[in-house]
């Protein structure tokens, strides 16, 4: 007979900022301790400070600390920990953490390595969803290997077209083309942008929609086969494929079409097995969609999702990485409200220049239906070597309405100062007569980006 779970005792965080201290309040819920791992450049942040111990893992560059494995398991070994929570970014999606983690015994919280690696291969991924019956954009089968081999197959499916990094995501190692001779131009750049960023020059090649909406469902499963859709999120404010906003549900769905995706959504889960958190991401254009990636960890969008639900989805990450089951069906979900989310990031708001620097003044608003993620305070500096982000601005509200309104006053409110953020834009994007109707897609923020 097996052994009954048992929740862990101690997690560390490989992670920084919000998301490690979201990870932490989750832990302090449940009674688990947290170790945080932590560069030099951010030994003053509070999630070094929250969580129950700390080991500096290394200098402030990324690669030489956060994406440091053997750094991240050594301060695991060092300090018992049992997991490891990957948060979004950094190690979330590499396979080969994932696999020493299970070489050291220590559990990642996530899918399972091989799920990493197949969903992490974008045009390995395409075909196993294809195979599961689930729609995919007309493209390459796999990588193309050369500027010739792009344009036979950009000619077959029609201009334009996007090359995009086998390996990749966040927007890096993707050009769009709309004719030969730029595809043969940019074919290049977007391989040496996937090597760098990825450490591999293996791009594809997929039809181009001129005005989709980007749609995404959370999903999660368990050890023991339960897979479930936790409803849809719109992220199709975008700027160079990063999403400046995000809400729950989406007003492009209707209740038919929106069955349709979350059953492709649960589709995809099932053809792999799915465990843990994920998401699965759609292209929307004219009633049709199409699979374009999943992602395999929490997103940084996840708290839209909390919001309308009232499920605490890292708890529940946690819950499933010990071996616990579902604590939910798909049945027993309930769908309240409206919830948005605002990314504020450390940016100029018309160039976007990153805009690092010291916060001499930091004040979040409040009040019902409103909540700030962050790990920014007053006299805290927003460093040059990690994510410009800020906090996340998540409003909820009875219907859509009631939840722009909230964002917009909590916006009006919110002090930062000492850098510039990206708050005026997303002021903007709010007072839009065609935002607030529900009638944009990923080309929304033309308008206002020079």
């Amino acid at each position: 007979m097996p052994a009954k779970p048992r929740m862990f005792k101690k997690i560390l965080i490989a992670n920084r900022g919000e998301i490690a201290l979201r990870i932490i309040w989750a832990c302090r819920e449940l009674g688990i301790r947290t170790v945080a791992v932590h560069s030099e450049a951010d030994a003053a942040s509070l999630h070094v400070r929250f969580a129950d111990e700390d080991v500096c893992i290394g200098p402030a560059r990324a690669r030489e600390s956060y994406l440091n494995i053997g750094a991240v398991i050594a301060a695991a070994e060092i300090t018992d920990a049992e997991a490891i929570h990957p948060g979004y970014g950094f190690l979330a999606e590499s396979a080969a953490f994932a696999e020493v983690c299970k070489a050291c015994k220590v559990t990642f919280i996530g899918p399972k390595p091989a799920v990493l690696a197949l969903m992490g291969e974008k045009s390995k991924a395409r075909e196993t969803v294809a195979r599961a019956g689930v729609p995919v954009l007309p493209g390459s089968d796999g990588p193309v290997p050369d500027e010739a081999a792009a344009a036979k197959v950009a000619n077959e499916v029609g201009y334009p077209v996007i090359v995009k990094a086998s390996a990749g995501g966040g927007g890096r190692g993707m050009r769009i083309a709309s004719a030969e001779d730029e595809l043969r131009r940019v074919f290049p750049v977007a391989r040496e942008e996937a090597r760098a960023a990825f450490q591999s020059p293996d791009v594809y090649i997929e039809k181009f929609l001129m005005n989709p909406r980007h749609i995404e469902f959370q999903i999660m499963g368990d050890s023991q086969g339960n897979i479930v859709h936790l409803g849809e999120r719109e992220c199709s404010i975008q700027r160079k494929h990063q999403k400046l906003l995000e809400e729950s549900p989406s007003t492009a769905l209707t209740p038919k079409l929106r069955a349709r995706m979350a059953e492709a959504a649960l589709a995809v889960a099932r053809s792999v097995k799915y465990e843990n958190a994920g998401t699965v991401e759609f292209l929307l254009q004219d009633d049709r969609f199409y699979f374009i990636e999943m992602n395999t960890r929490i997103q940084v969008e996840h708290p839209v999702t909390e919001m309308v639900t009232g499920i605490d989805l890292i708890k529940e990450q946690i819950s499933v990485a010990a071996g616990i089951p579902l604590s939910f069906t798909q049945e027993g979900i309930e769908f309240r409200g409206h919830s948005i989310e605002c990314r504020i990031n450390a940016e100029d708001p018309v160039t976007f220049t990153p805009s690092p620097g010291l916060v001499v003044t930091y004040h979040p608003p409040g009040g019902p239906g409103v909540r700030v993620d962050t790990a920014v305070h007053s006299d805290c500096r927003i460093s040059p070597y990690y994510d410009s982000m800020v906090a996340k601005l998540i409003t909820h509200g009875n219907n859509r309405d009631e939840a722009i309104s909230r964002m917009r006053r909590s916006l009006e409110v919110m002090v930062v100062e000492g850098i510039k953020t990206t708050i005026p834009l997303q002021l903007k994007i709010l007072d839009d007569p065609d935002f607030q109707k529900g009638h944009f897609s990923t080309r929304f923020l033309d308008r206002y980006v020079p």
